[in-house]
C-alpha cells in the first residue's frame, strides 16, 4: 500500500469500526492513483494486467472525457479477490477519501459472504494475468488484427451464457449415460406392467404397448440430438463443437470465465451498493466523522443518492431498501398478522419492538439477488415514500413524463429490467438444423422484441465462430420470426 500516514489512520480506524459492526472480509489492499491512472485501471474493469483490446482504450477514451469534462467522476474502484483490492484517487479530499474507505469495506464483506459470489474466483487477478499472457502469445503468433478481430467476435457474444450456472450440476458431472448397444445385440424391450399370464391381454394392449414403443422411438431421437436438451451457456457449446483452432477455443474459453466472473456483480448491483452506501452512511454517521466534516459529507452522500426521472440509482434504491427492511423487522412489520390488517393508521403505528432489523440485512446481504431482493421487499409503502413512478419518453415535449402511478408497475418495470441483466434469453436448441450442420437458435420472448440490428449483428458474429449458417427462432407482432445468416447476407423468414 501507498497510502500516506493520515490514509493510513484512517484506514485502519474505519476498518475497525466495520469489524465492530460486524462486516467480515479479506483483507484489503489500498492503492492511491491519480485520475489518469484510475480511469486506465477502470477501463480494464479493475485489473490492470488483463490483456490487451482496443476495446479498453476505448473504455479508457470515454472515462477520460466524461473527468475532463466534469461529467462523471470515479470515487472508488474495488475488485473481488482476496485480499481485495481497492483504488482511492489521489485528487479526493479528506472526508471523499473516508466515505469510499467505509463504502469499500462493507463492498468487501459483500463480496465475501453473498451467496452469488460464492463461486468466483479469489485468485482472479492473477488469472487475469495469466489470460494476457496467453493471449499475447497468440498475437506474437498469429497477428495483432487476426487475434483482435476473434476477441470482437468473443466479446459481443459474452452474454450469451447462463447465469446461474454456477450452481447447476454440469454436464461433465453428470452420470455418463452408457454406450447404446451394438447392432447384434437385442433392443431395449418394452416395458410392459407386470400381470398374470391370463391377464396380458387386459393389463398390457396392444394399444398401450404401442404408445410404449413410440416414446421409446422418440426418447431415442432426442437422444442423437445436439443438444440433446436446449442449452442456455451458449459459448460453452460453442467451445465444445464449434469448428475452431486450439488458440481461438482458448480464447473463447477466457472470454466465457471472465463473463462468469462478473456475472455476480451485475446479478446484485442494486444490493452490493446499496449494502456499502449503507454501511459508509452509518459509519460515518455514527463514528467517523468529525463536526468539521458533516457538511462535506451531507454534500457528497445526497449526490450519490440523488434520482431522477426515468433513470435508476442502484445505490439509492439499494440503501433505502435496506433501511426499510431494518426498520420493518425492529417493528415486527412483517408476517400474517400484519399483512392481513386493513387499517393503514395502526400499520402505520404498528411497533413491537422486535429488534430484528439488523439481524434480517445481514441475513438478506447473504443470500439474494436483486432480482430476489426487490421482488421479496419492495411493496407499496416503499414505493410511495420514495415517490417511485413508471416513466416514459413524451416525443413530442422531448421530457420524461409519468405513466403510471401503480406500485405494482413499478416493481414489474424494475424486475424486468433486472431479470437476466436485461439482456435476451438465447438458447441453442440444435446444431444439426435441417441435417446440413447449421445452428438453431431460440429467443424465449417475454413481450418484448429482439433488436433486429443487434440481432444481425450477433448472428454475423456467430457465423464467425461456427462457420456454417446459424439461425435464432424469435417472435414479433405476435408471430414467429427466423433470422438467418449464412456468411453473405442475413434472411427474415414468418414462421
Amino acid at each position: 500500500m501507498n497510502l500516506s500516514p493520515d490514509l493510513e489512520r484512517w484506514r485502519h480506524e474505519i476498518e475497525g469500526y466495520a469489524r465492530q459492526y460486524g462486516l467480515d472480509f479479506y483483507d484489503v489492499v489500498f492503492e492511491v492513483l491519480d485520475y489518469d491512472q484510475l480511469n486506465e485501471v477502470a477501463a480494464y474493469g479493475g485489473f490492470p494486467t488483463r490483456y490487451p483490446h482496443w476495446r479498453f482504450g476505448m473504455d479508457y477514451e470515454e472515462l477520460a472525457k466524461t473527468y475532463t469534462y466534469g461529467l462523471s467522476k470515479i470515487y472508488e474502484l474495488v475488485i473481488n479477490n482476496n485480499p481485495v483490492y481497492a483504488y482511492l484517487m489521489k485528487a479526493n479530499a479528506a472526508v471523499e477519501q473516508k466515505v469510499v474507505m467505509a463504502h469499500v469495506f462493507g463492498h468487501a464483506d459483500f463480496f465475501k459472504n453473498n451467496l452469488w459470489f460464492a463461486k468466483t474466483n479469489r485468485r482472479m487477478i492473477d488469472a487475469m494475468a495469466n489470460h494476457a499472457t496467453r493471449v499475447r502469445s497468440y498475437i506474437d503468433r498469429h497477428g495483432v488484427e487476426t487475434v483482435e478481430g476473434f476477441i470482437d467476435a468473443c466479446l459481443s457474444l459474452e452474454n450469451l451464457i447462463d447465469y446461474h450456472a454456477a450452481f447447476i450440476e454440469r454436464q461433465e458431472r453428470r452420470e455418463r449415460v452408457s454406450a447404446p448397444p451394438a447392432e447384434d445385440e437385442p433392443a431395449e424391450k418394452v416395458p410392459r406392467l407386470p400381470s398374470k399370464g391370463y391377464m396380458e391381454p387386459y393389463i398390457n394392449p396392444p394399444a398401450f404397448l404401442e404408445e410404449q414403443k413410440a416414446r421409446m422411438v422418440e426418447r431415442a431421437k432426442r437422444k442423437k440430438r445436439v443438444p440433446e436438451d436446449p442449452q442456455r451457456d451458449v459459448l460453452q457449446f460453442l467451445i465444445e463443437h464449434a469448428p475452431l483452432e486450439n488458440w481461438e477455443r482458448d480464447i473463447l474459453g477466457i472470454v466465457r470465465q471472465e463473463a462468469y466472473y462478473f456475472a455476480p456483480q451485475g446479478m446484485t448491483k442494486v444490493l452490493n451498493e446499496g449494502w456499502a452506501s449503507y454501511w459508509h452512511s452509518t459509519i460515518m454517521t455514527q463514528r467517523a466523522l468529525t463536526d468539521s466534516e458533516v457538511i462535506d459529507f451531507a454534500d457528497q452522500h445526497s449526490g450519490t443518492m440523488a434520482m431522477s426521472p426515468g433513470r435508476l440509482n442502484p445505490y439509492k434504491i439499494g440503501i433505502e431498501l435496506f433501511r426499510e427492511i431494518e426498520d420493518r423487522w425492529n417493528k415486527g412489520k412483517f408476517g400474517k398478522e400484519y399483512d392481513e390488517c386493513d387499517d393503514n393508521d395502526v400499520k402505520r403505528r404498528w411497533d413491537h419492538k422486535l429488534g430484528l432489523g439488523r439481524q434480517k440485512i445481514f441475513e438478506v446481504r447473504k443470500i439474494y439477488n436483486d432480482v430476489m431482493f426487490i421482488d421479496a421487499f419492495m411493496n407499496e409503502e416503499f414505493c410511495q415514500r420514495l415517490e417511485l413512478f413508471v416513466y416514459g419518453y413524451d416525443a413530442r415535449t422531448g421530457r420524461h413524463v409519468i405513466v403510471s402511478r401503480d406500485w405494482r408497475k413499478v416493481k414489474e418495470r424494475l424486475l424486468f429490467q433486472l431479470t437476466n441483466l436485461g439482456q435476451p434469453i438465447i438458447h441453442v436448441t440444435d446444431a444439426n438444423y435441417a441435417n446440413r450442420g447449421e445452428l438453431y437458435l431460440q429467443h424465449r420472448f417475454e413481450g418484448i422484441p429482439l433488436d433486429v440490428e443487434k440481432a444481425r449483428d450477433t448472428l454475423k458474429n456467430l457465423h464467425r465462430l461456427w462457420r456454417r449458417p446459424v439461425h435464432i427462432e424469435t417472435v414479433d407482432d405476435e408471430r414467429g420470426r427466423l433470422l438467418s445468416y449464412d456468411g453473405v447476407e442475413h434472411k427474415s423468414t414468418r414462421l
